[in-house]
Formats: structure tokens, C-alpha cells, sequence
């Protein structure tokens, strides 16, 4: 049979994906980040970050305000210990279950978190003098914006050092614990001091993380970028309170 009449197999179109799945870290951290879909995002988690740090501040203060309750907290150690133990659960329950649970749910957690760590960061306003929280905290902004408009802006991959800068968390994680049962002023004052170091490097690299969480919440579907928002939110706010209390701990004046 002659080779020209027999029929044409149309051509099969390639299947479109729906889904792009996980994006890459390395060009989605570094992209552009100019649309206006992007910059949303981007007042979505700081809006939901300064509402977080706005619930701990009223409820610290309202603590510190009311002999009562203060009592109740820190006169039971157990029940101030307790109080810790939820904010880890709370914590940890909303970065394992971020891509499992809803945006609603996310933004519970992150709220109950949020007033949480307000009632146990009251105990500053007893040890330090008011004058003093209020200089640091301004301080702990100014330095905190530095490094978030740092991260956000450069071109620089800040992976290794970001990485780098976990790992040192975990270490300080574990020597700030051995120090609860050793109770020294001095190695007490030289892990404030390099924590102030380490969540100064993981706020430019938690920052420049946002262009990726943005990426992957694309791919969640229509609740997916309200909840890495949230999750974003949860970050930086870590990075912002660990940041001020390590200042606190370094520079502050007690009563």
C-alpha cells in the first residue's frame, strides 16, 4: 500500500497540568515578586504577624495589670509551665498540620498561640522597667524591619546562611535548656547574645522565604494562600519575639 494514502494520525496534544506542583526553592525565593496578587500576599502575613503580636501585647498587659491573674500564672508553677506547654503544642500542631487543615483553623491556632505567649510575656513587665521594654521593643522593630526589607529585596540566595542559622537555633534551643537546671548569669547573658545574631539572619532568610511560601500556596488551591499567609505570619512573628527578648535580656534595665 502506497505509503501516501494511508491516513494522517492526528497529532495528540500534550496534557496541560492543573497543578504545578511544589515550586522549586532557589528561583521562586529570588523571583520578582511585583504583581499585584504577590504584594497582597505580602500585607496578608505581616497584617496577620502585627495582629498576633497586637493580641500577645494587650493580653501581657493586662496580666501585668491585674495582680489576680499574675498570681494565678506565676504563683503555680505548674500552671505556668502548662501554659508553655500549650503554646509548643500549638505551635508545632500549626507548622506540621499548615497544608491539612483549613485557613480558618490555621488562623485559630494562630490566635490562641498568639494569646497564649501574651499571658506567659507578661512576666517581662515584673522583671524589667517599663521604660526600658518600650526602648527595646522599638529597638527590636527597627532591626527587624532592616533585615525583613534585606531579605526581601536583595538578590543574594541566603539558603546556606539561613540554614547555617537553623542549626545554630537547634544548639541554643538545647544549651538554653541545660541552663534551666544550671541557672548561670553568665552563659544566660552569652545566648542572648548569640541568639540576637541568629534571629537577626533567620529574619532576612524567614523574609525572603515569603516569595516561596507565596509560590506554594498557589498550588494548594483557593484557601492555600491564606494559610501559608498565616504560616508566614507565625514565622516572622517567632523571629520577632525571640529577637526582643534576647535584646531584652542583653541591653534591658531591671526593676
Amino acid at each position: 500500500m502506497d505509503s501516501q494514502s494511508m491516513p494522517e494520525q492526528a497529532a495528540t496534544p500534550a496534557p496541560v497540568s492543573t497543578n504545578p506542583g511544589k515550586p522549586g526553592w532557589g528561583k521562586a525565593a529570588l523571583g520578582q515578586f511585583s504583581t499585584p496578587d504577590r504584594v497582597a500576599f505580602i500585607y496578608k502575613v505581616y497584617g496577620w504577624m502585627c495582629f498576633g503580636l497586637t493580641i500577645s501585647a494587650l493580653i501581657s498587659l493586662w496580666v501585668a495589670s491585674t495582680p489576680s491573674v499574675a498570681q494565678a500564672i506565676f504563683g503555680n508553677i505548674m500552671i505556668f509551665y502548662g501554659l508553655l506547654i500549650l503554646e509548643l503544642i500549638a505551635v508545632f500542631s500549626l507548622a506540621a498540620m499548615v497544608h491539612k487543615i483549613s485557613s480558618s483553623a490555621s488562623a485559630i491556632i494562630f490566635v490562641l498561640y498568639s494569646a497564649l505567649n501574651g499571658l506567659t510575656l507578661s512576666i517581662i513587665f515584673f522583671a524589667y522597667q517599663l521604660g526600658s521594654i518600650e526602648e527595646i521593643f522599638f529597638l527590636a522593630a527597627g532591626i527587624f524591619g532592616a533585615m525583613s526589607l534585606y531579605g526581601f529585596f536583595t538578590k543574594r540566595d541566603l539558603t546556606t546562611i539561613g540554614r547555617l542559622a537553623t542549626m545554630a537555633l537547634l544548639g541554643l534551643v538545647i544549651a538554653m535548656i541545660i541552663n534551666l537546671f544550671i541557672m548561670n548569669d553568665v552563659y544566660t547573658f552569652a545566648l542572648a547574645c548569640i541568639g540576637i545574631v541568629v534571629f537577626v539572619i533567620l529574619t532576612a532568610y524567614d523574609t525572603q522565604k515569603l516569595k516561596w511560601l507565596y509560590e506554594l500556596g498557589r498550588t494548594e488551591g483557593s484557601d492555600g494562600e491564606k494559610k501559608e499567609a498565616i504560616n508566614g505570619a507565625l514565622i516572622l512573628y517567632l523571629d520577632f519575639i525571640n529577637l526582643f527578648l534576647d535584646l531584652l535580656l542583653v541591653f534591658g534595665k531591671r526593676k
